[in-house]
């Protein structure tokens, strides 16, 4: 089951979701241009953000809880650019250190809410940590609103290899990546809502549907009923979830 709902943290989402380890669910994450830290049963890990699907690999607990920061705002909370951790799982300590990190996962496994704790912990680092760069939360706000690269470009006075290095260190790669990933999240975000496929995707930004279909295929690893069907059988989930059945 996946639950989700606005952190206090500006931007950003807290998660939780458990599993049935007895039935073998395995729930892959799409891209969605965000990182989160993680909890799972007495670990703290940090998601990098991701350019294809991510299928969680043994050693994981059933369940977990996360804070997900919005595009571009999570480095300067870890503190590393976000192209370090591009398509990776690491541990929290390998970034804050083994004292710091062990401290803070004491203190969540001993809470009586752990995942309030979790906030709580992501909002009193990022009150100490530095603002994210905000020509960079302009550019994601243009390209969500399914704006071109170039145009995010123009829009803050950015030429295209300033805009491409800046994108690395904020999202973890270039803005036409982060654009395409944008938009298949609105377009899955239609298709959870019962839009056809076609709809779906010329809604979204695409040219037709089969560019849709090429898109799940290169970013999402599954093709379009696949992902139909698991949002259709699965529990209902809030829109912009992370994870798929």
């Amino acid at each position: 089951m996946y639950e989700e709902w606005a952190s206090r943290i500006d931007g950003a989402v807290v998660w939780t979701r458990t599993t049935d380890l007895r039935a073998g669910a395995v729930y892959p994450v799409l891209p969605d241009g965000c990182m989160d830290l993680l909890w799972s049963e007495g670990r703290l890990f940090v998601a990098g953000p991701d350019t294809h699907a991510y299928v969680p690999a043994g050693g994981w607990g059933a369940s977990f809880a996360g804070v997900r920061f919005a595009p571009g705002t999570a480095p300067a909370f870890f503190g590393v650019p976000a192209h370090e951790l591009r398509d990776r799982r690491v541990d929290l300590a390998d970034l804050w250190g083994g004292a710091e990190a062990g401290r803070l996962t004491e203190r969540i496994d001993a809470a009586a809410d752990p995942v309030a704790e979790l906030e709580a912990v992501a909002l009193r680092r990022t009150a100490r940590s530095g603002p994210p760069d905000p020509l960079l939360s302009a550019v994601v706000r243009h390209l969500e609103a399914g704006g071109t690269v170039a145009g995010a470009a123009d829009t803050v006075g950015l030429g295209a290899r300033q805009l491409h290095r800046r994108s690395l260190d904020a999202f973890g790669y270039g803005p036409k990546t982060l654009a395409r990933v944008l938009r298949l999240q609105r377009a899955l975000s239609l298709v959870r809502e019962g839009v056809p496929y076609a709809g779906a995707a010329l809604a979204a930004g695409c040219a037709d549907q089969a560019h849709l279909a090429r898109e799940m295929r290169d970013l999402a690893g599954i093709t379009l009923s696949a992902y139909a069907a698991v949002a259709k059988s699965e529990t209902p989930q809030p829109s912009g979830s992370r994870t798929i059945a």
